[in-house]
């Protein structure tokens, strides 16, 4: 699967210069030459929140200029890139506010969504601030969403992503565990049963994201051995725990997690 993919990525590529070439033999100025069109969508752990460096044009959305996109993007300069991806997105959100973003000239399009349709937020809340079993409870009944529902959801989204640039390749980023299953968490303590309900949400996105992917026809990027070691609460934590001056950044992936776990996984394996 992964030699297809490259092939499709090498010959985006392989057409735009092309492109290029004939325009110089014609005499066009270089200005005129296209370039490879990524376009990225998602929720915050596409846009970067908890990364950093936030650009102040992206408002409410936090974008980073260290997200996995832009990561990649400056690794990869043949590419044109339009972020797009948006702080609490859900996939009617990104249905709405950043398919726009896609044409039929697009080559490359990642995605991370799925996450605020599972309550993410409320469950971690819960999970921070409740008993044990109200944890469970809350991790269960998500985690069952997760693989039934939210399957269907996420199918429908892929392909209209499909529909809207076909000759593109689609990289569908999952979600890691986001604790360590040892540890201290600081400055709210999380029992080793809470810890395992909330990776085993994790789990379930990871699996129903990935069982839609196949069902739409597009390649799921598995992020949970990428984190694995690294998650929070632990010694070397990619991901923040309750970050208290940025509330809105815990167990979200921290600049580390964007750097050496998202954008690392990319370039490793597409280029």
């Amino acid at each position: 699967m992964q030699r297809e993919v490259m092939r499709r990525i090498t010959a985006a590529v392989a057409a735009g210069l092309m492109t290029f070439a004939g325009l110089v033999a014609a005499g066009a100025p270089a200005q005129a030459a296209t370039e490879a069109e990524y376009v990225a969508l998602g929720d915050s752990y596409a846009s970067g929140v908890g990364a950093g460096s936030y650009d102040a044009s992206s408002g409410d959305c936090k974008r980073s200029t260290k997200n996995y996109p832009r990561l990649w993007a400056a690794a990869n300069p043949e590419y044109s890139l339009k972020d797009v991806t948006c702080s609490g997105a859900t996939i009617a959100d990104v249905r709405a506010d950043q398919l726009s973003a896609l044409s039929a000239s697009t080559n490359l399009v990642t995605l991370t969504v799925g996450g605020n349709d599972a309550q993410f937020s409320t469950v971690v809340q819960t999970c921070l601030t409740d008993t044990e079993n109200a944890c469970a409870l809350a991790t269960g009944w998500m985690s069952q969403y997760a693989r039934n529902q939210l399957v269907d959801e996420l199918t429908g989204l892929y392909k209209d992503i499909k529909a809207r640039s076909p000759k593109a390749l689609i990289l569908v980023f999952g979600y890691p565990q986001t604790l360590s299953t040892s540890g201290v968490c600081s400055p709210i303590e999380l029992s080793a049963k809470k810890r395992a309900g909330m990776n085993g949400l994790a789990d379930a996105l990871a699996e129903g994201t990935q069982k839609a992917t196949v069902d739409a026809g597009v390649y799921f990027i598995d992020m949970r051995k990428q984190f694995t070691g690294h998650g929070a609460c632990g010694t070397d934590p990619w991901v923040h725990s309750v970050n208290v001056s940025d509330t809105k950044a815990s167990f979200h992936p921290n600049a580390a997690g964007h750097e050496k776990g998202y954008a690392a996984k990319f370039i490793a394996t597409w280029g």
